[in-house]
């Protein structure tokens, strides 16, 4: 009590003179007496006694901004030393409050409730977590370190990703631009003229640019994976393999690679896929796994693939996948496989037919005739390729795509021909003419 009597006499002396340096607008005299009456609070331990000082102390009529800045400063750096979670949590949201609406305290009031969303997330309230970062819109901050916005943000997204909330997650992955990651961080940051913003240093704990580079494409990853998009994947993989210490360690672009090669077998075939697939198999380092090499090669073949010796050779590579990076592959993976390779042998069937019956389809498919017509089918109806299916007959025609400008540009080349034939042909007629009169003359 004798303790509690002394520590409360020492507050009252020190907010009256608190009082009188606040009321000369003395900006270091304030500071200097509120950081003194938190430290009095802490060294007593009384953390009641802290928060109550906390709120008292930023109402005060005409407080200064800094004084409340250091005092929000100097609190959260108490905040580790509270001794249970109840008066952690209980001293986050006393500076929470303070905080709140105050622009030059907006970074503290982030930090504070990202520390409030871990000890959430820490006691399984994963949407709890969610909602108190999504209240914060840390890209607005201009004093905020680039690095370290990217950290809150990825924080949210991957809360998202964990409540499942893939809508909102996409919507804040777009905040990140990945061009902010190929940055040069090595040219020295320029002294910032008078009347710029300073913008703070980021803390220790904050990743590095390329760090954060690979855990925003590892979430990219998670959400692209909940939609099955392959080709996002193998590009999301491709930026990790791109990671200058992912590139130097074998042990870690070689699972990287693998994945980037099984997404781009699993990707429909458009020219992006096509792109990536030529891009990938120019890699010198592909030669250090073969097997792969070989099964790129087979797709950018215009060889019929069998898809039964093709998945005797593989289906050990497959599964060799659930102990790698980024996890196994699944069944829906393998069941896209087998369609991707029927695709595959369409495509080379109509590059070399035009016309072909059903039932050869069928066999170089190694399909019955109903299932050959409705993978044909399920081409023509995405675009991947023109054909007509005569049913009565049994024959399919293979086309080639042309849209109205190829028509319209084929018609006008064709007429421009004929013009030009037919006025080489009144030259012709009148050069003729001209050497019969002449002979005639004479």
């Amino acid at each position: 009590m004798e303790g509690k009597a002394n520590l409360e006499s020492a507050i009252e002396q020190l907010q009256n003179v608190e009082k009188q340096m606040r009321l000369a607008s003395d900006v270091a005299g304030t500071k200097k007496a509120v950081t003194d009456i938190l430290q009095l609070c802490f060294e007593a331990k009384d953390w009641k006694m802290l928060n109550d000082q906390i709120v008292l102390l930023s109402k005060k009529r005409g407080q200064l901004k800094q004084a409340v800045t250091v005092m929000v400063q100097q609190a959260m750096q108490y905040i580790d030393e509270t001794p249970d979670l109840e008066t952690r949590i209980e001293l986050i949201k006393t500076l929470n409050t303070v905080s709140a609406g105050k622009i030059y305290v907006e970074i503290e009031r982030a930090r504070l409730i990202k520390k409030l969303a871990k000890i959430k997330e820490e006691q399984g309230l994963i949407a709890e977590a969610a909602d108190l970062m999504q209240e914060v819109a840390v890209e607005t901050f201009g004093a905020m370190a680039k690095t370290e916005k990217i950290a809150f943000i990825l924080e949210q997204v991957r809360l998202c990703l964990d409540r499942q909330d893939y809508v909102r997650a996409q919507i804040l992955s777009r905040k990140i631009s990945p061009r902010v990651f190929d940055a040069d961080t090595s040219k020295e940051k320029k002294k910032p003229k008078e009347g710029d913003n300073v913008v703070e240093e980021a803390p220790a704990d904050i990743p590095s640019l390329l760090e954060l580079k690979r855990i925003y494409y590892e979430l990219m990853i998670r959400y692209y994976s909940h939609n099955n998009d392959y080709l996002e994947i193998c590009r999301c993989y491709k930026a990790i393999y791109e990671i200058p210490s992912v590139k130097e360690n074998p042990a870690q672009w070689i699972p990287v690679l693998r994945k980037i090669c099984w997404y781009l077998v699993l990707s429909p075939h458009d020219p992006m896929q096509s792109s990536l697939l030529n891009s990938t198999l120019e890699d010198k380092h592909l030669s250090e796994i073969p097997k792969f090499k070989v099964l790129l090669k087979q797709l950018v073949t215009m060889e019929v693939i069998q898809w039964t010796s093709l998945w005797n050779t593989y289906n050990d590579e497959f599964d060799t996948e659930k102990d790698l990076l980024g996890g196994s592959l699944g069944d829906k993976a393998a069941e896209d496989l087998k369609q991707r390779i029927i695709e595959h042998n369409i495509l080379v069937v109509s590059k070399y037919y035009s016309r072909i019956t059903v039932k050869r389809l069928a066999e170089l498919l190694c399909l019955s005739i109903q299932e050959a017509e409705k993978h044909l089918s399920d081409m023509v109806v995405s675009k991947a390729l023109v054909a007509k299916i005569d049913r009565p007959m049994g024959i399919v025609c293979f086309q080639v795509a042309k849209d109205c400008n190829d028509i319209l540009n084929s018609w006008s080349m064709n007429l421009e021909k004929l013009l030009d034939l037919v006025e080489k042909s009144c030259h012709q007629i009148h050069k003729e003419t001209m050497v019969h009169k002449a002979a005639l003359k004479v």
